[in-house]
């Protein structure tokens, strides 16, 4: 009882923190998509940082902890700015070699990275920007924490959710066809159910 009440306070530190992180980051970005709505789209971030940070109840390693509290600081920023930052993204795929590292897993999760980056990179340039830079530094960094096997079934299931959920804004008119969509939350959102089960 004493650990979850520990990771309940830590979660609603972190809520605060990282919100703090984002602000500040947003602060030092000229390349906001939204940046005259940033309190606005951002009204309800701690409290849903602090709900998704709950998760840590299920988990007792602090490499994995570490990995979905970026993870969903880099949703919370995808939603809101469809920005995924460097700041986020590249200590996410260091964490993850490091973890890859040891459990004796490096090569082979190096290769899913760069593959998976690499096919991302390809997908970005034909596609003339839909897919950005940040995507790309996100499927690298979670090959590095998953592997080949997995890291597919993450694109997989986060391509589905992201369609779905695109498909249901058309239909109730808050988005259009040539609407940018940010697909980065539904593959950091498949991560976390992968860390947690």
């Amino acid at each position: 009882m004493e650990e979850i009440f520990i990771k309940i306070l830590c979660a609603a530190a972190l809520s605060f923190a990282g919100s703090f992180w984002i602000e500040k980051l947003y602060s030092n970005c000229s390349e906001l998509t939204f940046p005259e709505e940033i309190s606005s789209r951002g009204r309800f971030r701690k409290q849903i940082l602090f709900i998704s940070l709950l998760s840590f109840i299920l988990i007792d390693n602090l490499w994995l902890m570490t990995a979905i509290f970026l993870l969903i600081l880099m949703t919370v920023t995808d939603f809101e700015q469809y920005m995924l930052f460097d700041a986020m993204t590249l200590p996410f795929a260091l964490i993850g070699a490091f973890f890859s590292w040891q459990n004796s897993l490096l090569q082979e999760n190096l290769l899913a990275a760069a593959v998976g980056g690499g096919i991302f990179l390809l997908l970005a340039i034909i596609s003339k920007g839909a897919l950005g830079g940040g995507d790309i530094k996100l499927i690298f960094g979670l090959g590095m924490w998953f592997g080949a096997e997995k890291l597919l079934n993450i694109i997989l299931y986060g391509t589905i959710l992201g369609g779905i959920s695109a498909l249901l804004m058309i239909l109730v008119k808050k988005k259009s066809r040539g609407s940018y969509f940010a697909y980065g939350p539904y593959f950091t959102l498949s991560a976390i159910y992968f860390m947690l089960f």
